[in-house]
């Protein structure tokens, strides 16, 4: 524990230096954890990503940030990790504790993000405003056992502020989920807006939208 807070505290190229040395983590000479717990049971940070501020990440077997993705302060990332003597999910012998943020992917603010299953964010993708949830784990109310499911969000998305996004859940390449949305299904068309509660095909995307046709992650 007290490594840990030293970890935290301390100046970034001695703490960088210490949580490659002491817990294994592979981190880019570019890549940069502000003040934040971030204690995964493997962290991979590839070349200009970024965790920020107040960001706390905890109980998962892995975090990889895939070039220039970045997750921004005060989101509260967890998981249930595997391989432990728990009853819960011992059913699901493949279950990934795991979050995977493609190229110049971003995660904005204070979201809640539960990685009891994999999460896979696709490059080139946004979790934009606040609040929203990612939940892959609930109770299974006809087995009355805990039960999870992995949740992929697709290369070129957004995500709108304040949704929610439950277990097995799939929001294709290409497309948009508006704000204070609920998206419960796997969806396959691209180029779509997708909006509500459930979420629904609600229109089109013109494919000349300039967001998805981006070359790098920050938008002005």
């Amino acid at each position: 524990m007290i490594l840990k807070i030293l970890t935290t505290i301390m100046p970034w190229p001695i703490r960088r230096f210490l949580l490659q040395k002491f817990f294994g983590f592979e981190i880019h000479s570019t890549a940069r954890i502000g003040l934040s717990w971030v204690f995964p049971k493997k962290l991979i940070m590839e070349a200009q990503t970024r965790i920020d501020h107040f960001t706390v990440a905890v109980n998962l077997d892995l975090i990889h940030l895939d070039t220039n993705a970045t997750i921004g302060r005060k989101n509260w990332i967890t998981g249930f990790p595997t391989q432990t003597d728990s009853l819960h999910f011992q059913h699901q012998l493949d279950r990934k504790a795991e979050l995977l943020l493609g190229e110049s992917s971003a995660i904005t603010k204070n979201h809640h993000i539960d990685c009891t299953n994999s999460i896979k964010i696709g490059k080139f993708s946004t979790i934009a405003g606040y609040n929203s949830q990612f939940l892959t784990h609930s109770i299974n109310v006809l087995k009355n056992i805990q039960d999870s499911a992995p949740i992929h969000i697709g290369d070129y998305t957004f995500v709108g502020t304040n949704s929610i996004i439950l277990n097995g859940a799939c929001l294709p390449s290409f497309s948009v989920l508006g704000a204070k949305s609920l998206l419960n299904k796997k969806f396959e068309t691209q180029w779509t807006l997708y909006g509500g509660v459930p979420a629904k095909a609600l229109s089109d995307i013109p494919k000349t939208a300039k967001y998805f046709l981006r070359d790098e992650g920050f938008v002005n």
